[in-house]
């Protein structure tokens, strides 16, 4: 954990002047005045979503823990906030020459709404490897999807080029103060909703979210603790936090990919030097575990970005302190992958386990080893023989089994009933066993 300077006696943030795009030269400059205005001009097509109680996750932190479902919001993350303040702030002119965008998913569908809302036209420039319903979805809106470069920084380059050659107007995904500001009136709803929160964990990807609504929490409970999240893989504002400066760094793959932003806005940085107390990371399988649980517990679907946030609070990266409120800030996820993230969080937490068994090749070997699992409680989901390689002695045969458990006890208490056999425990959940 990194706590910051947190200078929030001033509200309004400039930083290095400006940014020159295809729309024209807009100012670093937004305060709390403009976060309000942003929430009248969305509220036709922006949801107030829900900030609700947790009974189950506040009994498992012995704390107060409240979730802001962001999830639930049209297309289906915060994103909409900032593209629609983004988009009605934009001149006559602007709104006949279209807008672009480059987005992995969210971002991209904000706009393509946003656009359509509005009756702009709209063309998005997404990475190559894109998930497929986001894409989906974006079309469905009636934006142009064109695909450009391996990530979402190549794919930024591309819209950038775009807009200086047809007079687009480039709608950046977070250096932008008027998608800052958009993404802000989540703070404002959130003290509406919660005025005596403490603590609130706010995803950090590009720094739109966190900077904007940190703004306005602080404008409104300046003693309200804010705490942003990123994945490990991808901690680029903790890095720059920690060198003092923003700077683009070498991403590592991640779960997370909607919050992998490698290139920091100097804009979000100075916002979040100013009104951010703490910047904390988790790891894929923290996230993907926190995932599981939401959907177990919750009844939410939340895409493991969205989940960073609550799974800080899992892991004792951050002490909830008083009423803490976790942002779920999406729920996108591509349902063919939802599977490995679920079975991956429940791994994580022992609700299955895997096991190598090497037995004489010899009758009732098997019904011996599948007797002392059952014994224990241990449901076995599938069995699969290997008679072939080198990795076993000769006479023998690999079996290996997944089984339903309860816990990382209930594992430890399966392997010691397969003690005649149990050779080592390899990684949680995987074991190799053999005869003794």
């Amino acid at each position: 954990m990194v706590s910051g300077p947190c200078r929030n006696a001033q509200l309004n943030v400039r930083t290095h002047g400006g940014t020159l795009a295809a729309g024209g030269f807009v100012p670093h400059s937004i305060d709390f005045k403009d976060i309000e205005a942003a929430r009248s001009t969305g509220a036709s097509v922006v949801l107030t979503t829900p900030t609700l109680p947790s009974h189950s996750f506040s009994r498992m932190l012995d704390a107060d823990i409240w979730l802001k479902a962001e999830n639930l919001q049209r297309t289906g993350s915060f994103k909409i906030r900032g593209a629609m303040n983004a988009l009605t702030l934009l001149n006559e002119e602007q709104r006949d020459q279209g807008v672009v965008a480059a987005s992995a998913g969210n971002h991209a569908q904000g706009v393509a709404l946003a656009a359509a809302e509005l009756g702009v036209s709209a063309t998005v420039f997404m990475p190559e490897g894109a998930a497929i319903p986001k894409v989906e979805a974006t079309k469905a809106y009636g934006a142009e999807v064109i695909f450009a470069g391996r990530n979402l920084a190549e794919a930024t380059d591309s819209a950038i080029e775009f807009s200086a050659s047809s007079g687009s107007t480039l709608i950046h995904p977070y250096d932008d103060p008027r998608i800052v500001a958009g993404q802000g009136t989540l703070g404002i709803e959130l003290a509406e909703q919660v005025p005596d929160v403490e603590t609130v964990l706010i995803p950090i990807g590009g720094g739109g979210l966190i900077s904007g609504s940190a703004l306005a929490l602080k404008h409104l409970n300046p003693s309200v603790r804010i705490v942003g999240v990123q994945s490990s893989a991808v901690p680029t504002y903790l890095e720059a936090r920690k060198s003092g400066m923003p700077k683009e760094i070498t991403p590592l793959p991640t779960v997370a990919d909607g919050i992998a932003v490698s290139r920091p806005s100097d804009m979000c940085f100075e916002m979040i030097e100013s009104f951010v107390d703490d910047i904390v990371t988790v790891t894929d399988q923290q996230t993907t575990e926190a995932v599981a649980l939401l959907l177990e517990r919750s009844k939410y679907l939340v895409e493991p970005s969205g989940a960073v946030t609550l799974a800080a609070l899992l892991n004792g990266v951050v002490d909830a302190g008083g009423r803490t409120v976790a942002v779920l800030s999406g729920g996108n996820i591509d349902l063919l992958v939802l599977d490995g993230l679920v079975r991956h969080g429940l791994q994580s937490r022992g609700r299955f386990a895997s096991f190598w068994v090497s037995v004489p090749d010899e009758p009732s070997q098997l019904a011996k080893v599948l007797e002392s699992v059952g014994s224990l409680g241990g449901n076995v989901l599938s069995v699969d023989h290997h008679r072939e390689g080198t990795d076993r002695d000769f006479g023998t045969v690999k079996i290996h089994i997944t089984v339903e458990t309860r816990s990382t006890e209930h594992i430890k208490e399966i392997l010691q009933g397969l003690s005649d056999y149990v050779v080592s425990e390899t990684q949680p959940g995987r074991a190799n066993v053999s005869p003794s």
